[in-house]
């Protein structure tokens, strides 16, 4: 292919040579020209990134484009600020943390690599969501793990933090270690006279959990220590692998690196949710992906909490069962300082409830994103862009985009071109299948003006 392109070059500058009929026609070409030729020095460099990354088996950042590395790093540390702030810190004091930890943002972009690898080979990248879900369970299991030292872990990456006086995230009523904690977890590491772990202990490690893990869980939920494995661990189990829920992820939901309560509730919890999704539609197997994605729905109460939002988004005309399978976190909201403001930001902005109904059943993260910081900016822009609002409608996930880093870069490059691309194509396509898409678009401009 890339032999195929340079002759393609070759032969437009031949052309060149010759002279073109009209200026306009030429400057068509020399932009054809220029889009070619670093779609081929991008596709040479690719090609030598692909044969390292084959080599070692990883994802190197390398093999991603530099704007889209730029793109999710402030990405990671617009997720950085926004944990930090939970934590109780102020926004000035969360920006100098990540001002001095640039290290550790480039770790967490080698992490979205690590777990979505498979997404960025065959071109796919992350929208905002897809980062947050990815970094935030990370987040939280490194502060399970130094505490209030998170802060000087994070500037000090990779190395351990040297301050004597770390800046604390959360003012603890006892700097003391919890004697109930010391105790659960000395009971979960213990071993008999033979040599042998506790039962439960050995149960979680043969789904795929190693002991550092399950003491994790420990320190959030000394309870756990004492759990029965016939009576609570294996039941909660057995019956998410009974929803079709792999294997291989129960890990996941258990350490848990997402909710380590879900060990607490009963099968009688489990089954009332169970119960409401099969009821709003959703099949066996999708009820195991809606768990797997979002286990923390179990601890939401089905009358207060998950009825009631189900209601208000078929009040809009969506898709409850889509909606619930594609985004179940979207389930955790408010109804009255959530999702009432968005719904009535697109009605002032001319759309119908259909419309909006449309669009969060084509796009569920729709509802979790800010107003102030995602919505009302993204919409600004939009309103320069010269299309229609129903565009909005058929691609809501315009606004899961990065404005500066993905949408405002590429629109400046299709008004240079002087094409029209559908929305779709402008934002959703990775960087070298826009490229091809754009020039074919201007190929088929210029045979059209060629024929007039």
């Amino acid at each position: 292919m890339i032999k195929s392109l340079s002759f393609n070059s070759h032969l437009l500058v031949m052309l060149g040579n010759f002279g073109l009929q009209n200026s306009r026609r030429a400057t068509s070409h020399g932009f054809l020209f220029c889009l070619k030729d670093q779609t081929i020095t991008k596709m040479k460099k690719d090609a030598r990134l692909r044969v390292d990354s084959e080599l070692d088996g990883s994802l190197s950042l390398r093999a991603v484009p530099p704007t889209l590395i730029a793109a999710e790093k402030e990405e990671a540390k617009a997720v950085l600020t926004l944990f930090f702030k939970k934590q109780g810190l102020s926004n000035a004091v969360a920006a100098r943390i990540i001002n001095k930890s640039e290290l550790f943002i480039d770790h967490l972009v080698s992490r979205l690599h690590s777990v979505h690898k498979s997404r960025y080979l065959v071109g796919r990248e992350l929208t905002t969501l897809e980062i947050r879900d990815a970094l935030i369970p990370y987040l939280e299991s490194l502060l399970e793990e130094h505490g209030s030292m998170l802060a000087d872990v994070v500037e000090s990456f990779p190395h351990p933090p040297i301050k004597d006086k770390p800046i604390t995230l959360v003012s603890p009523p006892d700097s003391a270690p919890d004697s109930k904690q010391v105790k659960a977890v000395s009971r979960v590491t213990e071993t008999s006279p033979a040599g042998m772990l506790r039962p439960q202990v050995v149960y979680l490690m043969e789904l795929g959990m190693d002991l550092e893990k399950i003491k994790l869980i420990t320190r959030r939920f000394p309870a756990f220590a004492y759990y029965s494995l016939e009576g609570k661990i294996k039941p909660v189990v057995e019956f998410l692998l009974e929803l079709g829920v792999p294997k291989s992820d129960i890990p996941i939901i258990l350490v848990i690196y997402r909710f380590p309560a879900l060990l607490t509730y009963s099968r009688q919890k489990f089954k009332t949710t169970v119960d409401f999704l099969y009821e709003m539609g959703l099949s066996s197997e999708n009820v195991g992906k809606v768990l797997t994605r979002c286990p923390t729905i179990i601890s939401y109460s089905v009358e207060d909490k998950l009825r009631p939002t189900a209601k208000y988004f078929r009040s809009l005309g969506a898709d409850v069962s889509l909606l619930l399978l594609r985004c179940p976190q979207t389930f955790g909201l408010s109804i009255e300082a959530n999702l009432k403001p968005v719904t009535q930001f697109f009605i002032e902005r001319g759309y119908t409830l259909e419309e909006i109904g449309t669009m969060i059943s084509r796009y569920g993260a729709l509802y979790t994103f800010s107003l102030a910081d995602n919505l009302i900016p993204k919409w600004d822009f939009f309103l320069t862009m010269d299309y229609s609002k129903s565009e909005l409608v058929k691609f809501p996930q315009y606004f899961g985009y990065s404005l500066e880093e993905r949408i405002k870069p590429r629109i400046a490059l299709v008004k240079k071109a002087g094409v029209r691309l559908l929305l779709n194509q402008i934002l959703s396509l990775s960087s070298r299948n826009f490229e091809n898409a754009l020039e074919k678009k201007m190929q088929q401009q210029q045979q059209l003006t060629d024929q007039v």
